[in-house]
């Protein structure tokens, strides 16, 4: 369905994210991946989905000058927003288990954005998660960290892998944007844009 009115668009993910690709694919559309490698910096004053809209439109802009007509970009970033600052990807095992502690007993949130990227128009969605995690022990923590090194995500987890079966209490939102993606904004954006 949605393929059919993208027909004669070339979509462009840029992202090395395999979950993005996964939807991308389950929506059932044709898309090459293109990556270029950006720094992640964010202005400080920042707050929320503001970060994830900004560095989702920062990693559209390598691309501007070589965009051809018939070309769709999609870009994104997902941060997770606890006590009210951001929890990005951790830089080593320490730093992972800093933020797991940090998350443990207490309600968070994960903030997805996505951009759409033309010649003529930039269209930006997000979508906001409330997640709750119970009291994690710190050998699951361990556990976790040692077997499924989570160095590629937002605050340290996958809700899709062993830590989000054992530890994820409730999740208040959409499952699929903790996941990395808005997948149901995004349908909704494409169809129109």
């Amino acid at each position: 369905m949605l393929k059919s009115s993208l027909k004669g668009k070339n979509l462009i993910l840029a992202s090395a994210s395999p979950r993005r690709k996964f939807f991308l694919e389950e929506l059932g559309l044709d898309f090459e991946v293109r990556l270029k490698p950006i720094e992640e910096n964010f202005p400080a004053q920042l707050k929320g989905h503001q970060i994830s809209d900004y560095l989702a439109v920062s990693k559209a802009q390598p691309f501007l000058n070589e965009l051809g007509s018939r070309d769709v970009l999609i870009t994104a970033d997902t941060i997770v927003w606890c006590d009210n600052k951001p929890l990005n990807k951790p830089e080593n095992k320490d730093h992972a288990k800093e933020m797991l502690t940090q998350l443990s007993g207490v309600e968070h949130e994960v903030i997805s954005s996505v951009a759409i990227t033309t010649t003529r128009a930039q269209e930006i969605v997000n979508e906001t998660t409330r997640v709750k995690f119970k009291e994690l022990q710190p050998e699951e923590i361990d556990f976790y960290i040692e077997n499924y090194k989570p160095f590629d995500k937002a605050g340290s987890y996958g809700i899709q892998e062993w830590i989000g079966y054992i530890g994820i209490e409730w999740i208040h939102g959409s499952y699929f944007n903790v996941m990395g993606f808005p997948v149901q904004k995004f349908y909704e954006s494409i169809r129109k844009f």
